[in-house]
């Protein structure tokens, strides 16, 4: 006998949530919680599990496998009922049955393989995942009797005190006998408290049959069981997985200064004698090279590479961005849709403008280039292999920059055009290290020309006025005392 069915268990409608999103949607480090589930799934060999949807079906069916077969639970009737709608799609009667909860996300694979391997390996009926807590508030106990044996679930809504006291509870996920399963779902009747069919009600029923086994498998750690009906338990749920998350990329070599305030989501990549400074996020999808320095206040998107010994420094932002080998961007920077190859240096305060409002395009900056503080390269655009641009520069799409030329200004200019060159003649210059000086282009030569010759037409000018004497001038005061003088001096002259 083997597993031959799995049923996810996602229609319930998260109330307690207060979110428009249907609950299992909700993400938890970088993933929405069903994902959980069906790679459980997924690692029990199971290709075509049966997941039973409620209200928004249409929202959660889009990020569910193709293989996958989708039910409807048109009435909240209990999760007994979910599973008798789920059972019309079982192929047969043969084999087992694992039965799992969306909302139980903490699960470890390993856990799971070892609640399968129980029930075959001890020929159970019926094998229960369990757990002891010290505060069982909320969820079904497990009932034995005298002999240890398990006789039922009983949920907290229909237990009495004696029976809340119990500290066993049920986790959740079950592997049963599908034949069993089948028969013991003929049974259920709603419940007195809330008129639910409760699944855990086929575990006394399975009991009370002649030749029939129940057993349980306790959980490795106490946190999974922890189910998510609310946003503390969400909060909960996502900080256990984070710190999952972080103790693997710390067995495989990485170096993270603060655990306490990383922020790394499922499915990154860390390079070995990578740093990971505090206050830094990662995003899902992002892959890190080897050796590189990462943070503080750093914040890597998905569609993100970075190619070994880079730094990525404090308040950089960087998404669906390629930075290759030891590209240093330390300071206030935001990267998006760029490709930065080798040995480039961004300076402090630089922006890709890659959103026109309607598109987003690529910037492309060479090998060896130098981007100036407060650059802003307004996308789609080029800048090519060994270029500078000036700080505060900002390059006009569609302007590119040539190779090893300097660009300065607003809009960015040419200040000094060294001869452009092919990107592969540029880089094997740069590997033999004897580039040649390049002669300044016949334009600027003019135009440097004409300069010179203004610069001696306005001194010539300036020296010529020097050289004329100063106009005497007399007050107006002065003028008309003089003319009475001499009218006088006349008139006597006549006596």
């Amino acid at each position: 006998m083997r597993i031959l069915h799995a049923i996810i268990l996602a229609a319930g409608e998260g109330t307690r949530m207060k979110s428009e999103l249907p609950k299992v949607l909700h993400p938890i480090c970088g993933r929405p919680m069903m994902a959980y589930a069906i790679d459980l799934v997924a690692s029990a060999g199971v290709k075509q599990p049966i997941i039973v949807l409620g209200d928004g079906a249409e929202l959660v069916k889009p990020i569910l496998p193709k293989e996958a077969k989708t039910v409807i639970q048109t009435k909240r009737l209990g999760t007994g009922d979910a599973v008798s709608v789920a059972k019309k799609s079982l192929s047969s009667n043969a084999g087992a049955v694992l039965i799992l909860y969306a909302d139980t996300p903490l699960l470890r694979r390993t856990t799971v393989q070892k609640l399968i391997e129980s029930h075959f390996k001890t020929g159970a009926t019926c094998t229960l995942l369990a757990a002891h807590l010290a505060d069982p508030s909320g969820y079904g106990r497990i009932s034995r009797n005298e002999a240890g044996q398990i006789i039922g679930i009983i949920e907290e809504a229909e237990a009495n005190a004696a029976q809340r006291a119990i500290r066993e509870i049920n986790v959740g996920p079950l592997v049963c006998n599908t034949q069993a399963l089948v028969e013991a779902l003929a049974t259920l009747t709603p419940s007195a408290s809330k008129k639910e069919l409760y699944l855990t009600d086929i575990v006394s029923h399975i009991a009370s049959q002649p030749g029939t086994k129940i057993q349980a498998t306790r959980v490795e750690e106490v946190s999974e069981a922890l189910g998510i009906n609310s946003r503390t338990e969400l909060a909960r749920a996502i900080g256990v997985i984070r710190q999952r998350i972080i103790d693997a990329h710390l067995h495989n070599g990485v170096t993270i200064e603060d655990p306490q305030t990383t922020f790394i989501d499922h499915g990154v990549t860390i390079g070995v004698d990578t740093t990971v400074h505090p206050y830094t996020v990662i995003h899902t999808g992002v892959a890190i090279g080897k050796r590189c320095s990462i943070g503080p206040f750093a914040r890597l998107r998905t569609g993100t590479t970075v190619s070994d010994d880079a730094r990525i420094g404090n308040f950089v932002e960087l998404v669906r961005t390629k930075i290759g080998h030891r590209v240093r961007v330390n300071h206030m920077t935001y990267l998006g849709d760029a490709i930065v190859e080798d040995d480039v240096n961004i300076g402090a305060g630089t922006v890709t403008a890659n959103y026109d409002g309607q598109e987003k395009h690529q910037t492309q900056i060479g090998k060896g280039a130098f981007i100036g503080s407060d650059t802003i390269l307004i996308a789609p655009v080029k800048v090519g292999a060994g270029a500078k641009t000036g700080a505060g520069s900002v390059i006009p799409k569609a302007h590119d920059v040539a190779a090893r030329s300097v660009v300065v200004g607003v809009p960015a200019h040419v200040l000094d055009h060294r001869k452009a060159v092919p990107a592969e003649a540029s880089e094997k210059t740069q590997r033999n290290g004897s580039a040649s000086k390049a002669k300044p282009a016949p334009a600027r030569q003019a135009v440097r020309k004409a300069m010179a010759v203004k610069r001696v037409k306005v001194a010539r000018k300036a020296a010529k006025a020097a050289r004329k004497p100063a106009r005497r001038t007399v007050p107006k005061k002065k003028t008309k005392v003089a003319k009475k003088t001499r009218q006088k001096t006349r008139q006597k002259a006549r006596r």
